[in-house]
């Protein structure tokens, strides 16, 4: 073996191990073709021997690619950051990546200037992709990200888009197949405690419900809107109960504001589920930790960490980029809160 001295091994010292150039190493390291067979096997035995390790940051400029992805939160401030679902989205996205050979690389922009000074970062060249995980109408980031021709793909389907890539949950049949839950437990005043208008997936959870409303003959406008949260949910419920005193059950398009709507019907004597059902969204962690526990629809949310990133990855290497769209199916979880047959 070929005595070196120091601590790091460099690629001039694995060339004269292997009897090559250091052209040809270099291009052995950075996967060029233009190596014959036995260059290529001298070079990796030479490698081995010495111990060297290649530079990957090198052979990804080389290459063109980064070997990351990035993750972009364009609005810290809604609470995703404090939702549940929000680490499991996360592991989804990071096991894929793992399995793959790359880097997840997390980006909070919390302004305008932030979110210019990231497109400038972000078309240098330092990530591969763009997963994008909320969204306003007026957002313009990804257009200028795929004019600069870097993948974007977002968490969730952008409202009235077509011309983007995303994976979603399949919210208009969650919500359905929760009515049609309640309505089969023999419910008939059935309340929806809704999300905030501007978001596309609880409006598609309302449609849904209203849809299974309509189905049934039933009555469709016991609706109150809220924020996804808890303290709205709360609101929200003692609304509807001081609307209508028959309310026997009630679908919530989270399993934050179906917390707050059964501490609200405890503080007014409704019993869960004797007098009132109720079904939140998510199945998150809080859905086992009410009393009773929470019946709840579960987004697959892992799975959509990974298919946005199977997905995205896959449009980096393409030359055309078409939009890619995948709807996730959702799935109920039935627990004490919807099981007691209606008084």
């Amino acid at each position: 073996m070929e005595a070196v001295s120091g601590s790091a091994i460099t690629l001039a010292q694995v060339a004269r191990l292997a009897g090559v150039s250091r052209t040809t190493a270099f291009r052995v390291f950075s996967d060029n073709p233009a190596v014959s067979q036995e260059a290529r096997a001298a070079v990796e035995r030479a490698a081995v021997e010495l111990g060297y390790v290649p530079n990957r940051a090198a052979k990804s400029l080389v290459a063109g690619r980064s070997e990351s992805v990035g993750v972009v939160i364009p609005e810290p401030r809604s609470g995703l950051l404090l939702d549940p679902l929000f680490p499991r989205l996360l592991r989804g996205i990071g096991e894929e990546l793992s399995a793959s050979g790359l880097q997840m690389v997390l980006f909070a922009p919390q302004s305008t200037p932030d979110i210019q000074r990231l497109e400038q970062y972000l078309a240098g060249g330092h990530v591969d992709a763009v997963i994008l995980l909320t969204f306003h109408d007026s957002d313009t980031l990804s257009a200028r990200l795929q004019a600069r021709g870097i993948p974007v793909i977002y968490g969730g389907r952008p409202p009235g888009r077509s011309d983007v890539s995303f994976v979603d949950v399949d919210n208009h049949a969650g919500g359905l197949s929760a009515t049609e839950h309640l309505i089969a437990q023999g419910r008939r005043r059935i309340a929806h405690i809704a999300g905030p208008v501007h978001s596309r997936s609880a409006s598609d959870r309302a449609q849904g419900f209203r849809e299974a409303m309509w189905n049934s003959a039933l009555r469709s406008d016991l609706v109150a809107h809220g924020e996804m949260d808890r303290d709205s949910g709360e609101v929200a419920m003692s609304r509807l109960l001081a609307e209508s005193h028959e309310i026997d059950a009630v679908f919530a398009a989270s399993d934050a504001m179906a917390a707050g709507a059964m501490w609200a019907m405890q503080v007014l004597g409704r019993r869960v589920p004797d007098d009132v059902a109720i079904i939140g969204f998510d199945d998150s962690p809080l859905a086992t930790a009410t009393r009773p526990p929470l019946s709840s629809v579960r987004q697959p949310i892992e799975d959509m960490g990974r298919e946005m990133t199977r997905l995205v990855v896959n449009m980096s290497g393409a030359r055309k980029q078409e939009p890619q769209h995948m709807i996730l199916g959702p799935e109920l979880q039935i627990r004490q809160s919807t099981l007691a047959a209606a008084g």
